[in-house]
């Protein structure tokens, strides 16, 4: 049986660190409830827990740039987790970036190091 992970510790919320699983880039970092836990578990499809929105979110379900996970990790205090995706559509970002690790620290600015993938004025349409 699989040990719980320590939801408690985080007042119900845990960081999920989303990894591409074949190159190992890092594309987000999000959160996850226990209903999250259980809906990815459930469906092989990255949920998180939106902060903003207050409310359950599958990754993609605007813009049809769903995680598929293949692997979970789980750290050693049960309090943080890796989700090894196939992140279809190319982006994991919702700027239109394949990663939401798009700038770096040079000097005392953050400088755009990647290329967008999308126009999010497109994508996201309303």
């Amino acid at each position: 049986m699989m040990q719980k992970l320590r939801f408690d510790k985080g007042g119900g919320l845990l960081p999920v660190i989303a990894q591409d699983h074949v190159s190992g880039e890092i594309l987000m970092l999000a959160y996850i409830n226990q209903e999250a836990w259980e809906k990815t578990l459930s469906t092989g499809k990255a949920h998180y827990w939106s902060r903003s929105r207050n409310k359950l979110w599958l990754k993609g379900e605007s813009s049809n740039h769903v995680q598929l996970v293949k692997e979970i990790l789980v750290d050693c205090d049960e309090d943080t987790v890796v989700y090894r995706v196939e992140q279809l559509g190319g982006a994991a970002c919702h700027t239109g970036y394949r990663s939401c690790f798009f700038r770096r620290v040079q000097g005392d600015e953050l400088v755009i190091k990647d290329k967008p993938v999308f126009d999010p004025q497109e994508v996201y349409k309303k």
